[in-house]
């Protein structure tokens, strides 16, 4: 008999048995903490940090490539520890939280910038502050997005992520500077698709990075180096 073939054939069904043991359930825990908004967006006000970990709860469960802890679970330790009203994970408490809600690696989102855009492209009306049609809209949102392994405290992955969402055509509303803190209200709203956007492009990355592993990471590489460039640009340095 051919070793070698023997020893390929071993080699072969390992990886198969791997494979379905994956399958079988053997997925990453992940426990999303609440979201820190730097950029005081009127519909960041109140509970919505929670709400935004909710959401992307929600999303990373649909994918059925990650087990995840209950926010209740989650917010009631952090409530423990006394770090509720920082909602950050520092310090090295990562593996401490993480192992008192039984996850592998807890996610951090942090809100560091926020656009909103609203100008007339000809055709609308207005009265009594009601308009109606005659404007476009644009939402751009971005989280910085760190991993933090639960068992040794320490930052598995860490990426900005980017959301953009646009809007226009006949609409009908009052426009009082604010979104408010209600993220409902925002369902069909550019802001609330740039929401959306930015958790499904998390969502995405966290499974690229921690489950797939096939050489997906360099398309959020080249999103990350367009960003940066933006920055560069954008940058007024005499």
């Amino acid at each position: 008999m051919n070793f070698a073939f023997a020893r390929a054939a071993l080699a072969a069904i390992a990886l198969m048995g791997a494979a379905t043991a994956w399958a079988a359930g053997d997925r990453p825990v992940l426990a999303v903490t609440e979201f820190q908004n730097q950029r005081g967006a009127g519909w960041g006000r109140g509970g919505v940090g929670w709400e935004l970990a909710g959401m992307l709860t929600n999303e990373l469960a649909a994918t059925g490539k990650f087990r995840m802890v209950e926010r209740s679970q989650l917010e009631s330790v952090l409530q423990e520890q006394n770090l509720a009203a920082s909602g950050r994970v520092q310090g090295g408490t990562g593996a401490r939280i993480g192992k008192l809600v039984g996850a592998d690696y807890l996610v951090t989102g942090t809100v560091t910038s926020y656009e909103e855009n609203t100008k007339g492209t000809g055709g609308g009306v207005s009265f009594k502050g009601i308009s109606l049609g005659g404007k476009s809209q644009r939402a751009y949102l971005a989280v910085d997005l760190r991993v933090i392994d639960a068992t040794t405290g320490e930052i598995a992955f860490v990426r900005t992520i980017e959301g953009e969402a646009k809007g226009g055509g006949v609409s009908v509303g009052l426009y009082r500077g604010g979104f408010g803190g209600n993220l409902a209200q925002e369902n069909k709203t550019p802001a609330g698709k740039a929401i959306r956007a930015s958790l499904v492009m998390i969502t995405d990355y966290l499974e690229c990075v921690m489950v797939k592993r096939n050489g997906c990471e360099s398309q959020f590489d080249a999103a990350d180096d367009r960003r940066r460039q933006k920055t560069r640009d954008s940058l007024d340095i005499d």
